[in-house]
């Protein structure tokens, strides 16, 4: 089943997906094996959009159908025993798709992920600057950076982020996670990151880790 969401939503059918998804949530579906399968299609249309088979259309109206598809999950995962909504939040988190990259899929699953365990997460959009990141971790004080990238080009953006966060005398005590695309660790050490994760739960470990007193 879910690798027919997966195909829909690659294919850019909005309402089957959701048909998919609440069938399978009615069944009592895994919602992260759901998120995965999110993924898995972000994979496929990142991929298509840096061959110039997609367009920004069809990126806008993938995050549409990825916010519908939240909307859905979210309350299962916080059924589910995860933390979030009210109550004190574990701590500071600023996530953003790095500059020259408008590819939100990926920054919102991980930003859906950081909220519903507890995290007070400020979501920046896409294609941010080196300046605005420097400004919001200056204001909100974070423990953690989260730079998303899909496109190569962002690994050099990725790298001048964390660059400003040095120059402005934000880096230090200040962990930095990458991730997107085909993010290793060999981009992790040209960007100067502290770790990076291949998926949103990879994000809410390093979190877990990074951030004191988070178990």
């Amino acid at each position: 089943m879910l690798n027919n969401l997966v195909n829909a939503l690659v294919n850019m059918q909005e309402d089957e997906a959701l048909r998919i998804v609440k069938e399978a949530i009615d069944k009592g579906a895994d919602p992260h094996g759901i998120l995965d399968a999110c993924q898995e299609a972000m994979k496929i249309i990142g991929d298509k959009y840096e061959k110039q088979e997609y367009f920004l259309p069809e990126l806008v109206m993938s995050g549409e159908m990825l916010k519908s598809i939240s909307e859905i999950v979210k309350p299962k995962l916080v059924a589910g025993g995860k933390e979030g909504g009210g109550g004190a939040r574990r701590g500071k988190i600023v996530l953003g798709t790095v500059r020259g990259d408008i590819h939100d899929l990926g920054k919102d699953i991980v930003g859906f992920m950081l909220d519903v365990n507890g995290f007070e997460v400020h979501d920046l959009g896409v294609d941010v600057p080196e300046d605005r990141f420097v400004q919001e971790v200056g204001k909100v004080k974070p423990q953690v950076v989260a730079l998303s990238g899909f496109l190569t080009l962002a690994y050099d953006t990725m790298k001048s982020t964390v660059e400003a966060l040095e120059k402005a005398g934000l880096r230090k005590g200040v962990k930095v996670m990458i991730g997107g695309g085909q993010i290793n660790e060999m981009v992790k050490d040209y960007a100067k990151a502290d770790g990076y994760g291949s998926d949103a739960m990879a994000a809410v470990r390093m979190a877990r880790e990074w951030i004191p007193g988070v178990k």
